[in-house]
């Protein structure tokens, strides 16, 4: 393992996650009801379900982003709600967009949080920078800025920004959307070893059945806001629950389309 990670007093040391009758409401709109999971340190746990059945919304918590109407969320023996809980866990969240700054280069996207944390002189943040760039073979983007990447490169940036951050807790919301299958297939890839390197405990929100299925140690089905399955890869391959099976391997029939079906019962 490189120096850059092996020098940092947070490698080695991973954290688990503990999510304890979590419900969420907005208003009148009930999102998540009674959540209840237990993710283990150095895991990859995976999040599957519909749009809009709360998923994001629980990656949220997990990041300390949201607050919980009741319930709560723990990182290690950390409140995931309390802000002094990110100064005491690295904790990194790549979004499905990337959200890169477009003012800057590639560089200065992943040089921004150690400089603004003062993490090092300038010689050492341009190790970390270049170690993370390495990692994800994208040292000839470093000059670039995120107008110039393509949709997959963005990606990769976004998780190598996430790897400046040395994290012990690595959050993923929907990481290979809209990309092509092999593009997906490499973040795939990357995520699963990034883990190894690391070992940071890895939580991803995804639709890909192929990334579920082929890096993750355990998964959950989430739907309506509630956790519908929980279990190891293997028991989703063929599910008991038609839900379920039905959004894992939809059949299409040209015959009876799905939105016909729609119409009818709304009729």
């Amino acid at each position: 393992m490189n120096s850059a990670f092996t020098a940092s007093p947070f490698v080695g040391k991973t954290f688990g996650v503990t999510v304890s009758r979590l419900h969420k409401s907005f208003g009148r709109a009930t999102v998540l009801t009674d959540i209840n999971l237990d993710v283990k340190p150095g895991e990859i746990f995976c999040i599957m379900g519909p749009s809009g059945s709360g998923k994001s919304v629980l990656l949220k918590h997990i990041a300390g982003l949201e607050t919980a109407t009741s319930g709560e969320v723990r990182i290690g023996e950390f409140d995931a709600a309390d802000p002094e809980t990110r100064n005491k866990i690295h904790l990194a969240l790549v979004f499905q967009a990337g959200a890169l700054f477009s003012s800057l280069s590639v560089y200065d996207n992943l040089a921004l949080y150690p400089r603004e944390h003062r993490q090092g002189n300038e010689a050492g943040i341009r190790e970390r920078v270049m170690h993370a760039l390495s990692i994800l073979s994208l040292e000839k983007a470093v000059h670039k800025f995120p107008s110039d990447l393509s949709g997959g490169m963005k990606k990769r940036v976004a998780i190598a920004r996430a790897l400046v951050m040395e994290p012990q807790l690595l959050l993923y919301d929907e990481p290979t959307s809209e990309l092509d299958p092999v593009m997906s297939a490499t973040l795939t890839e990357i995520i699963a070893t990034l883990r190894e390197q690391t070992a940071v405990t890895s939580i991803v929100v995804t639709h890909d059945r192929d990334l579920a299925f082929n890096i993750a140690d355990r998964l959950a089905f989430v739907m309506d806001g509630r956790i519908r399955g929980l279990g190891l890869p293997a028991d989703f391959k063929s599910p008991a629950d038609p839900v379920i099976a039905n959004f894992l391997n939809p059949v299409i029939d040209l015959k009876n389309p799905r939105f016909k079906q729609l119409e009818n019962h709304h009729e």
